[in-house]
C-alpha cells in the first residue's frame, strides 16, 4: 500500500485507512465495534500479509534448499528473499540473521550456544527488573546467576545503579529495548557502549521495539538482537536473531538435524555455514515470507509516520485515562512507547478485562510475564492497553468509557 495522506491524530496519517487494511478489525464483538488494544501480546495482520501467506501455499508450497524442481525454487527464492528483507531492515548482513521461532527461541539459542560454554562458577547475567520471563529464565537454565538493576517509581531504569552492577563476574548484559509491561524505552545505545567498554557483550530483547522505532545494528552496536514477527504485523511462530557474524562463527549449533550440516557420518559430523548451522529441520517458510510482507507493509505506511501517530495517541490516552475514578497508571517514564498499564482501586485486573470485553475492548490482564516487576510495584497484576498503528482516538474513547462503567459497577 502507499503511505496514507489524510490525518486523524497526527499529520500525514490516516488511521481509518490503515485500519481498513486489517480485516479482523471489522469484527463485531458482543454487538460492539472492536477496539483492539492488546497489541503488545500480538498484532493483527494486514491484508498484504494474509495474501502473501495464501500465495505461498497456493503457488510455492515446497521445501527449501532440498530440490531442483520449480516449486522448490520458488519457495527457496521467497524464503531467502525474506532473510534479505530482514537484514536490510536491521542494516545487517544476511549471514547475521538466524531464523527462529521468535524472541523466546532466539534468547534460548544465545543462552545455550553462546553463554553456557563460556560460563564459570558465580558468573552473572546483568538484567533489569522490567525484563520479560523470556529474558530471565533461559540464562538461569544455562547456569548463570541472574541479577537485575532496579527500576524507579516512574518505571524508568536506574541507570547509575545499572552501571554500578557491571562487574568482573558479568558475562553478558541482557536488556529489553521497550518494556512490554511499562512501555519504558531503555537507553540501549548508552548501555551497549558502557558494557562494551568493559568487554561485556549485550543482547537486546527487541520484541516490542521493531514495529515502533527505527533499528540500525551497525549504529547501535548490539551483539545480539531478537524480534518476533507477530509483534510487527507478521505471523505467529516466526522470529529472528541478529548476531554479529564473528560471534555466530564461534558458537556451536544448539539443534541437530537436516540442513544444519555440511557432512554426516557415524563417527562425526560437520556443520553448515552461518546462519544455516542454527536452522535445523524444515523451517517456517510461510512465516518468513509473511514476516517480509509485514515489513514491506510497515515500510509502505512509513515508520516515522507510525511512530508520530502512536506517540500522539499515547499522549491522548495518557490525558484521558486519569479521568476514570480510582485508576492509577503503572509506568510513566519520560521516554515511553504506546503501552498503558494500570490498576483500579475498585476492581481486580481480570474483572476489568472481562467487563471491557463485553464493551468490545480487547486488553491484556495479568502479570504479563514480568512477575519480578509486579512485585516491584506491589501489585498482583495490571490491566494493559497497548497501541498499534491501526488504533485511533475512537479506540481510546471506547476504552475510557468502558473503564468508567467498571468504576460505576464497583463503586
Amino acid at each position: 500500500m502507499t503511505a496514507p495522506a489524510a490525518s486523524t491524530t497526527s499529520p500525514g496519517f490516516d488511521s481509518a485507512r490503515v485500519r481498513a487494511d486489517f480485516p479482523i478489525l471489522g469484527e463485531i464483538i458482543h454487538g460492539k465495534r472492536l477496539a483492539y488494544l492488546d497489541n503488545a501480546a500480538t498484532t493483527q495482520k494486514p491484508e498484504a500479509v494474509l495474501r502473501a501467506l495464501d500465495d505461498y501455499y497456493r503457488h510455492r508450497n515446497a521445501n527449501v534448499h532440498r530440490a531442483v524442481h520449480e516449486l522448490a525454487a520458488r519457495a527457496t527464492a521467497a524464503y531467502e528473499a525474506a532473510r534479505d528483507r530482514i537484514a536490510a531492515w536491521m542494516n545487517a548482513d544476511r549471514e547475521e540473521i538466524v531464523f527462529t521461532r521468535g524472541t523466546t527461541d532466539a534468547i534460548n539459542l544465545v543462552a545455550r550456544s553462546y553463554l553456557a560454554p563460556r560460563l564459570k562458577a558465580a558468573d552473572e547475567v546483568l538484567l533489569t527488573t522490567m525484563e520479560h520471563h523470556s529474558n530471565i529464565v533461559p540464562w538461569q537454565l544455562a547456569g548463570a546467576k541472574t541479577v537485575a538493576a532496579p527500576v524507579r517509581d516512574d518505571g524508568s531504569l536506574d541507570l547509575d545503579a545499572w552501571r554500578a552492577m557491571l562487574g568482573p563476574r558479568t558475562r553478558l548484559v541482557a536488556v529489553v529495548h521497550v518494556s512490554n509491561s511499562l512501555g519504558t524505552v531503555n537507553p540501549v545505545a548508552e548501555m551497549i557502549e558502557a558494557a562494551h567498554a568493559r568487554g561485556i557483550p549485550v543482547l537486546v530483547d527487541g520484541a516490542q521495539a521493531l514495529a515502533h522505532v527505527p533499528l540500525d545494528m551497525r549504529a547501535l552496536g548490539a551483539d545480539f538482537y531478537t524480534a518476533s514477527a507477530h509483534k510487527f504485523y507478521g505471523p505467529t511462530g516466526f522470529g529472528f536473531l541478529y548476531a554479529r557474524r564473528e560471534l555466530l562463527e564461534g558458537m556451536a549449533p544448539r539443534d541437530g538435524g537436516g540442513d544444519m550440516i555440511e557432512t554426516v557420518a557415524f563417527d562425526g559430523s560437520t556443520w553448515n555455514e552461518v546462519p544455516y548451522k542454527f536452522e535445523a529441520g524444515t523451517p517456517d517458510i510461510a512465516g518468513a515470507i509473511g514476516a517480509a510482507a509485514a515489513l514491506d507493509y510497515l515500510a509502505g505506511v512509513g515508520l516515522e509516520a507510525v511512530a508520530a501517530h502512536e506517540h500522539a495517541l499515547l499522549e491522548y490516552a495518557t490525558a484521558r485515562m486519569p479521568t476514570v475514578p480510582g485508576l492509577r497508571l503503572i509506568g510513566t517514564a519520560p521516554d515511553k512507547g504506546g503501552i498503558l498499564s494500570f490498576v483500579m482501586a475498585q476492581a481486580h485486573a481480570h474483572d476489568i478485562g472481562s467487563i471491557l470485553d463485553q464493551a468490545g475492548v480487547a486488553i491484556r490482564t495479568g502479570h504479563h510475564c514480568t512477575m519480578p516487576l509486579m512485585r516491584r510495584f506491589d501489585v498482583p497484576a495490571t490491566a494493559r492497553a497497548s497501541i498499534a498503528m491501526y488504533n485511533d482516538r475512537e479506540d481510546i474513547d471506547q476504552l475510557v468509557d468502558a473503564l468508567k462503567t467498571v468504576a460505576r459497577l464497583f463503586d
